[in-house]
C-alpha cells in the first residue's frame, strides 16, 4: 500500500475523540483495496504469552503432590495438579454431593493436558499420580477407584467396564458394584476421531457420564448398562491435533465444555530426573488415604451420604462471581460456547479441595482455589482455540457493546442510525455494528432490546426499529433470573476489568471482592469453620445425610443467590 492509501484509511479514523476503531473494521476497510495483510502486519501483534497459571491453583495436599512430582522431574506442577484432581475426583464417589437446584452435583472432572509433542512431558505428569494410587491401594483395595488406561471407542465398551450384569449365552455374568472409574486416555484425540464415525455414541456417553447419568445404550441382543456411573477422565493431546479434529459438532453440542482444557508443558530442563522418594509416595498415599476414607468412598455402593455446603461468606463469593466473571462472554461466542460449564466446575473443584481438607463445608479459599483453575482454563483455551486476530475482534465487539449499553443508559432508546452516528460519531461498519447488537441481544439475560415502531401520522413503509435497554423482569417467576443481572454485573461490565492476562484479571477481581466486602475473607473463612465442626468418617455413618433426606435446602441454601441453576 502507497503512502497515499494510508493516508485515506488514516482520514477515516476518529482521532480527535481518541476512540479506537475495531481492528477487524479497518482491515475489512483494507481488504477492498487488496491490502488487508499489510493491516494484519501494521495493526497486530500476534505474538502471545502462554497461560499463567496462578500459585492458588496448588491448594494444600493436591500442591503437595504437585511440588513432590515436580521438583525433580521435567514435569509440570500445574499438569500433576489437574491429574491428581481428576484421580480424586473419581476416587471420592458419589458419596459427597451438593444439590443446586433440582440437581445433585458430583466431583467428576474431565481433564485435558494440553501441549506440544515431548515438550508438554503429558506421561511424565501423570507418573507419580499411578505410585499413589498403587500405594493407596495396598491399604486399603477399597478406597481406590478402577484405573482404565487402554482408551475408549463405543459407548457399549464404556458401560461394559462399570456393567450393571448381563447375559453371556447361557452364564450371567455378575454386576461390577464399583462404578467408580478413571479413564487415562494418552490420545484423546482417539475419542476425536471415534465421535467422528457415522453412528458412534462414544461422544454421547461421555455426556452422560460427566452428568452422571445411567449409560444405558439400545441394543438387541446382550444388553449392557451401567447405572449411576462415576468416571473421571484424564486426557493428553497436542495442540494441532486438538484444533484439526474438534469438530464444530463438538464445539456446540456441549461435549467440549465438558472437558477443562489446560496448557502445559515442561518447565525445567534435567538431564537426570530423579525418582521420587518412596517414604514421600507414601507419606502422600497415607494422606490420600484418609481423604478418601473421610469422603466414604470405600461404601461406593452407598450414594448421596455426605452433603457438601458453602459457608456464608464463600456463598456470598460465589453468588458474585456467578453474576460476573462466570457469566462473561466477551471473548466470542465460540470460546464463550467452550467455557459455559464454568459454574458447575467451580463448583466441583471446591467440593474437591474442601474434601482434601476432611470437611464438608466450602470456604472462602476452597472458592479461590477452585476459580485460579476456572482462570487456567479460560486463558488456556483462548490460547489454543483464539488466534491473535480473533482475540483483537472480541475485544473490540465487546468494547462496542459496552459503549452501545452506555449510550442507551443515556439515552433510553436509540435507532440504528442514532447508535452509527451518535455512539460511534460515523465510525463504524455494519458488520461490526451487528456483531455488537447481537452479542447484546442474545446474551443470558439480554442486555437489550429491539422494538418495531410503526411510522408516525400512518405512512406506508416497513416500521423503524429502535433498540432499548432491557426492563427488570416483574414476574416472580423471573425473580431468580433478575437477580444474576443485578448490580449491572453484565459480562459488558467485567469485560473491561478482565484483561488479556490472568495476573492482572485475577487481582482486579480479588479487589473487587474486597471493596463489596470489606472484612477480609480469611477472617470470614475461620470464623465459618467454627460455627460448624467438619463431618467425620463416623459422623457420616451415624448420620447418614441421605439424598431423600436433603431434599429441602437449608441454611445458605435458602438464599436466592445460590440457587442458580
Amino acid at each position: 500500500m502507497n503512502k497515499q492509501d494510508y493516508d485515506h484509511f488514516a482520514a477515516n479514523l476518529d482521532a480527535d475523540a481518541g476512540q479506537t476503531v475495531a481492528i477487524n473494521s479497518v482491515v475489512d476497510c483494507a481488504s477492498d483495496t487488496g491490502a488487508s495483510s499489510q493491516f494484519d502486519d501494521v495493526f497486530v501483534d500476534t505474538h502471545r504469552n502462554a497461560p499463567r497459571p496462578d500459585p492458588a491453583c496448588l491448594y494444600g495436599l493436591v500442591g503437595d503432590v504437585a511440588q513432590a512430582g515436580s521438583s525433580n522431574t521435567e514435569a509440570n506442577p500445574f499438569a500433576i495438579a489437574a491429574a491428581m484432581l481428576a484421580y480424586l475426583g473419581a476416587a471420592v464417589g458419589r458419596g459427597p454431593y451438593m444439590p443446586i437446584g433440582d440437581d445433585w452435583n458430583h466431583a467428576r472432572l474431565f481433564m485435558v493436558h494440553v501441549g506440544r509433542s515431548s515438550r508438554g512431558r503429558k506421561g511424565t505428569a501423570k507418573k507419580l499420580i499411578y505410585r499413589i494410587n498403587n500405594a493407596v491401594k495396598a491399604l486399603d483395595e477399597y478406597l481406590v477407584p478402577q484405573v482404565h488406561r487402554g482408551g475408549l471407542s463405543t459407548r457399549e465398551g464404556l458401560a461394559l467396564m462399570i456393567h450393571d450384569g448381563y447375559k453371556d449365552g447361557k452364564n450371567e455374568v455378575p454386576a461390577i458394584e464399583d462404578k467408580r472409574l478413571l479413564v487415562v486416555e494418552s490420545e484423546f484425540a482417539n475419542i476425536l476421531h471415534q465421535s467422528k464415525r457415522d453412528g458412534n455414541t462414544l461422544s454421547a456417553a461421555l455426556r452422560d457420564a460427566w452428568d452422571g447419568t445411567s449409560i444405558r445404550p439400545a441394543v438387541k441382543t446382550c444388553r449392557v448398562w451401567a447405572s449411576d456411573p462415576h468416571i473421571g477422565i484424564i486426557g493428553d493431546v497436542t495442540p494441532s491435533e486438538l484444533r484439526e479434529l474438534m469438530h464444530a459438532r463438538e464445539l456446540t453440542n456441549g461435549f467440549a465444555n465438558r472437558f477443562i482444557f489446560f496448557w502445559a508443558e515442561g518447565d525445567k530442563v534435567l538431564p537426570f530426573p530423579q525418582y521420587t522418594p518412596k517414604d514421600v509416595v507414601e507419606a502422600l498415599a497415607d494422606r490420600v488415604a484418609q481423604v478418601l476414607r473421610f469422603a466414604g468412598a470405600a461404601r461406593h455402593v452407598v450414594k448421596d451420604v455426605m452433603r457438601m455446603e458453602f459457608s456464608p461468606e464463600a456463598a456470598s463469593l460465589y453468588a458474585r462471581l456467578y453474576r460476573g466473571e462466570l457469566r462473561d462472554r466477551s471473548a466470542g461466542e465460540h470460546i464463550t460456547g467452550l467455557l459455559d460449564r464454568r459454574a458447575p466446575v467451580l463448583l466441583r473443584l471446591a467440593m474437591l479441595f474442601a474434601l482434601t481438607d476432611q470437611t464438608n463445608r466450602i470456604a472462602v479459599y476452597h472458592i479461590n482455589a477452585a476459580m485460579a483453575w476456572v482462570r487456567y482454563w479460560v486463558d488456556s483455551v483462548k490460547f489454543i482455540f483464539q488466534s491473535a486476530v480473533d482475540e483483537a475482534g472480541a475485544a473490540a465487539t465487546t468494547d462496542m457493546a459496552q459503549r452501545i449499553v452506555t449510550y442507551l443508559a443515556e439515552n433510553g432508546q436509540a435507532t440504528r442510525t442514532d447508535l452509527s452516528k451518535g455512539c460511534f460519531g460515523g465510525h463504524v461498519s455494519k458488520a461490526t455494528l451487528d456483531k455488537a447488537l447481537d452479542e447484546l441481544i442474545t446474551a443470558s439475560p439480554p442486555a437489550i432490546e429491539v422494538e418495531s415502531v410503526p411510522r408516525p401520522n400512518g405512512q406506508p413503509g416497513s416500521p423503524s426499529k429502535v433498540y432499548k435497554p432491557c426492563a427488570t423482569p416483574t414476574h416472580p417467576a423471573s425473580t431468580a433470573n433478575s437477580a444474576n443481572s443485578a448490580e449491572h454485573e453484565a459480562p459488558w461490565a467485567f469485560a473491561a476489568g478482565f484483561g488479556a492476562t490472568r495476573n492482572v484479571r485475577s487481582e482486579q477481581n480479588e479487589a473487587a471482592a474486597e471493596t463489596q466486602n470489606p472484612t477480609e475473607f480469611a477472617q470470614f473463612a475461620e470464623s465459618a469453620t467454627a460455627q460448624r465442626p467438619a463431618l467425620t468418617g463416623m459422623g457420616i455413618d451415624a448420620s447418614q445425610i441421605s439424598h431423600s433426606s436433603q431434599v429441602e435446602a437449608k441454611g445458605v441454601y435458602a438464599d436466592d443467590d445460590v440457587e442458580v441453576f
